[in-house]
């Protein structure tokens, strides 16, 4: 007797009745669509309302939701670049109350005494200007505050007139980020990024962008996500406060009774030993820090790029090593400032993931390491040192579930070896542990698992004993690794 799910077992009215029934309709592994969430400060000239996710597909969109020179602004910039077909969401902050904004300064000296251009730097965008022989500090120093006044995409502003304001009586051109708040103190400021010849006659000296304080507050913005998924997260702040919001967030999101797990990706600047001191000091699977060293561009675009360089190949093949994959929009450190092979070594211990440049100057990924490196009991534990890890089991978890509740959505459950006719929408243990076994063959044909042998023999699939309308299963699925390291021997012969 077949169960039908709209048309009832006394129905008397003549006619042909179909209902239509789409629980075989679907075959194949549901692979995830990776939405990319990222979180930073917008500028009150920003037409978005703060703490609302807002999806964006154009840069020149999130320059009017947020502000040009915004940090999410730039964001959006640094994740676009990556192109893709993710989606792309941004959740504006404001800047906290009682904020203190960053401040810099470029003192300009001499004369020149020949034509040339001034090229100055400021996260990474240049401010080029035109130099005539002859032309005083202070006359480049009006030009300059002119030019940049101009570029209205820069996480800095002018403030005041260039003025002899140093010990040495140099014209001081004065810099103060857009937003306030510690993070502005991460803005590089620097001279001739690409090689650039000096003026002749003229001293350039930069003071950086020091003094702010307090970031904003990250709990508004997880609370106004609410249960809304996104896969992928760019958090612009490394501060201890907004990092224990954001993994305890994420462990909640990964939990089974949430299941709408993300990643976050943050950039921290700083020395070896600071980064390592920060990579120690934390401990979550959900969360990775990439190193950002002294590289021209902000620790918030490096993190929203990561972020959409993840989501895109992530959703191709969660299990794929996110290794060797260019930045597009982020800039290499100069190559006095880029880590050695063993300190990025030290680093992938201590929690921080790091990137490389390869030979024609792009920088590249080349491990993308969570933070979590023990367990509760404190003991070593890698099981969630790789991001690819986390995909993967989210993507089987999802797969697994989609599928379940397609096939079997208001199935009855009966024991094995029971006599129930054919078309009966009736479930048995064995029923879904064969199912549990074909999942397994499509996941292998992905290059998502191994070893067939060993999840069949470790496959349980039971009726629970205290509650007869549930069935329990531990899925033992050995998930493929990732080729990181290819060790050779050459043993030879004379």
């Amino acid at each position: 007797m077949i169960s039908f799910d709209q048309i009832p077992n006394d129905l008397r009215t003549p006619g042909v009745y179909t209902e239509i029934n789409s629980s075989r309709a679907v075959s194949g592994a549901q692979l995830l669509r990776y939405r990319v969430l990222l979180i930073g400060q917008k500028l009150q000239d920003g037409a978005a309302s703060p703490l609302v996710p807002v999806r964006v597909t154009h840069l020149d969109t999130a320059r009017g939701l947020f502000g040009a020179g915004s940090m999410l602004a730039t964001m959006v910039e640094a994740a676009l670049a990556q192109g893709g077909t993710n989606e792309l969401w941004a959740l504006p902050l404001q800047d906290a109350d009682e904020a203190v904004a960053s401040q810099g300064a470029i003192a300009l000296a001499g004369q020149a005494n020949a034509a040339g251009t001034l090229s100055i730097y400021i996260a990474g965008k240049a401010c080029h200007v035109a130099v005539a022989a002859g032309d005083t500090a202070e006359e480049l120093a009006a030009k300059l505050h002119g030019a940049l006044d101009e570029l209205a995409d820069l996480p800095v502003v002018v403030t005041g007139l260039p003025a002899p304001l140093d010990a040495l009586g140099d014209t001081v051109v004065q810099l103060q980020a857009r937003h306030r708040g510690e993070a502005g103190d991460d803005i590089d400021i620097r001279l001739n990024l690409h090689g650039e010849p000096a003026v002749p006659g003229i001293t350039t000296t930069i003071t950086a962008m020091s003094g702010g304080a307090r970031n904003p507050d990250v709990r508004p913005a997880i609370a106004a996500l609410g249960d809304d998924w996104f896969q992928v997260w760019a958090l612009p702040y490394t501060n201890a406060a907004n990092l224990v919001e954001v993994e305890n967030e994420l462990a909640d999101r990964f939990d089974a009774m949430r299941e709408i797990e993300g990643h976050a990706f943050a950039a921290a600047r700083g020395t070896l030993a600071e980064l390592s001191a920060l990579g120690t000091s934390r401990n979550s699977p959900h969360v990775s820090i990439v190193a950002a060293g002294s590289e021209p561009m902000p620790p918030w675009a490096k993190a929203a790029e990561t972020a959409a360089i993840a989501a895109r190949y992530a959703s191709l093949d969660p299990a794929r090593p996110l290794k060797a994959l260019p930045y597009r929009y982020c800039l290499p450190p100069a190559e006095i400032d880029r880590q050695t092979l063993q300190e990025r070594n030290l680093l992938l211990f201590d929690g921080i993931a790091t990137t490389t440049v390869e030979a024609g100057g792009v920088m590249v990924t080349e491990r993308l390491i969570t933070t979590y490196r023990r367990n509760a009991a404190g003991a070593v534990d890698t099981a969630y040192l790789d991001v690819e890890t986390l995909f993967t089991l989210s993507t089987l978890r999802h797969d697994w579930k989609n599928y379940l509740l397609t096939k079997y959505p208001r199935h009855k459950v009966g024991n094995d070896g029971v006599r129930f006719a054919p078309g009966q929408a009736v479930v048995t243990p064995g029923l879904i542990k064969a199912e549990a076994v074909s999942k397994f063959r499509e996941w292998e044909e992905l290059g998502l698992v191994e070893n067939f042998d060993q999840f069949r023999a470790d496959l349980i699939v039971e009726r629970n004993a205290a509650d007869p309308s549930r069935i329990d299963v531990l899925l033992p699925p050995d998930l493929i690794n990732g080729l990181r390291i290819l060790a050779t021997q050459i043993q030879f012969r004379l």
